[in-house]
């Protein structure tokens, strides 16, 4: 079959999904719109994984606009008008303007001049991927992501790495997998996990402090890491004689001084990035002012760099040309995938489509006979895969209502803040399908990386992720919390 005919033949049967799946008789408790919803998402997760991420988002915005209890405004208002698309378009503004200039650069050559990288490719990959595990457990991963990523597009060009290179391939999903793998160690600027904590206090008039849920979920997150490396190591087995570090060191000290230019720019970012992060910094010490900086949200601070770069000028040039910025600055296909993405969350959460009530409803009654070790298993597995496939907030919500009624209610068998803190943990590992997070939306489109590797290798981390929680996470949450 050649590649029209096995394009067609594809584009088909994810059509046949997204059209008749509705038809199916639908199990009990659902209704045709959750049909509608599951064919949808099916349909578009197959033209994702085999075709392409652009049109097929287009394509997955226009089916939900035909569900009935979906309003098209609502659809696009929570979509292309989103916080996140905004934030992300904003920050693609601002990270366009520090890559015109040599700073990223700087950035890059400082990673592979390194004593560390420069023992070989590993090396550096391990110390590269160890900077994202560190900074992800203070930062909101979207936010780091946005980050790293031009950081990592210069290391590619200072080493020649090609888009076909295994081993460039390994470092776009070893930091989106780093990023995720972090944001579930700490509950700081992470909401997933504050989200299951607080259903856990709200169900017991309990508390879970954030130094408790860390000593379960950094050891959990570390071990998770490790076994990324050792599936990178002997599974994916990257190509590491294409990693050119040689001329690093020449490049490094060829690099101009930083002009004004340079200065302004990191200064204007530097003041985004603080915005940021300061209201985790200040919560404690000065919480009105956190709370009004926190109630900007992610996509003001960008909004405001870009503006400020677009508005000065150093020798008669802007900082930040717009148009140049608009056409070349930002990946359209991320963003459009992005928000079709929120789409398909929110219509899985959505009350009158009735999709995560049915999951709770259903599963629930099942569940409470279980012996407590198999509902270990289901309440670290279920968010795992959930995480994976939906949004965290639906994946935080639906399981939490589900899990924490019966950990309660044999909470002599089954300790209900410990599983609070799994499904915290279980639900920021997002990392496998472009539904799960923006960040695998990005990478998937950046071209150094494909929704079926994203796919493939996230759910191997996954599987490691939920072995090492049950045999051991579960274990020291019961002793710690």
């Amino acid at each position: 079959m050649n590649e029209n005919k096995k394009r067609s033949l594809i584009t088909m049967i994810a059509l046949l999904f997204i059209v008749f799946f509705r038809f199916i008789p639908a199990p009990v408790g659902l209704s045709v719109s959750a049909m509608q919803v599951i064919g949808t998402f099916i349909g578009v997760l197959i033209l994702w994984l085999t075709i392409a991420i652009d049109w097929p988002s287009l394509l997955c915005l226009l089916a939900l606009s035909f569900i009935p209890e979906i309003k098209v405004n609502t659809l696009l208002a929570g979509s292309i008008g989103s916080s996140t698309f905004a934030f992300l378009l904003f920050t693609f503004m601002c990270t366009y303007a520090i890559s015109k200039t040599s700073f990223v650069r700087r950035c890059a050559l400082f990673f592979i001049n390194s004593k560390i990288a420069q023992r070989g490719p590993w090396s550096f990959a391990i110390s590269f991927f160890m900077s994202v595990i560190f900074l992800g457990m203070f930062m909101s991963p979207t936010v780091l992501f946005v980050i790293y990523l031009p950081i990592l597009e210069e290391i590619y060009k200072v080493t020649k790495l090609q888009k076909t290179n295994s081993f460039a391939n390994m470092l776009m999903i070893g930091m989106t997998l780093s990023i995720a793998i972090s944001s579930g160690m700490t509950p700081i600027a992470h909401v997933f996990s504050i989200m299951a904590i607080g259903f856990y206090e709200a169900a017991t008039n309990l508390t879970i402090s954030y130094f408790q849920y860390m000593s379960f979920a950094i050891p959990v997150g570390l071990l998770t890491f490790s076994g990324m490396l050792v599936t990178f190591r002997f599974i994916l087995k990257p190509k590491t004689s294409v990693f050119n570090v040689k001329d690093a060191n020449i490049q490094y000290e060829s690099l101009p001084a930083m002009d004004k230019t340079e200065l302004l720019t990191l200064i204007i970012f530097s003041v985004v990035i603080l915005l940021w992060i300061a209201p985790s910094l200040l919560e404690g010490l000065m919480p009105e002012l956190a709370n009004y900086i926190n109630s900007f949200g992610t996509a003001v601070p960008p909004l405001l760099g870009a503006v400020a770069m677009l508005m000065i000028h150093i020798d008669g040039k802007p900082l930040l040309v717009f148009n140049e910025a608009m056409t070349k600055g930002i990946s359209w296909a991320a963003l459009i995938m992005t928000a079709s993405t929120l789409a398909l969350g929110s219509a899985l959460t959505n009350g009158d489509i009735g999709i995560a009530t049915w999951l709770t409803n259903t599963v629930g009654p099942t569940l409470q006979n279980l012996d407590p070790l198999y509902l270990i298993i289901i309440f670290t597995l279920w968010p795992a895969i959930q995480t994976n496939l939906s949004s965290n907030m639906v994946t935080v919500t639906v399981v939490s209502a589900v899990a924490l009624p019966i950990a309660l209610t044999i909470s002599d068998k089954l300790n209900p803040a410990a599983i609070a803190c799994i499904i915290g943990l279980m639900a920021s590992f997002s990392f496998a399908t472009p539904p799960a997070h923006p960040n695998v939306a990005l990478a998937a489109s950046s071209g150094w990386t494909s929704t079926k590797q994203m796919m493939m290798y996230g759910f191997m981390i996954m599987i490691i992720a939920v072995i090492i929680t049950i045999m051991i996470g579960y274990p020291l949450a019961n002793l710690l919390i």
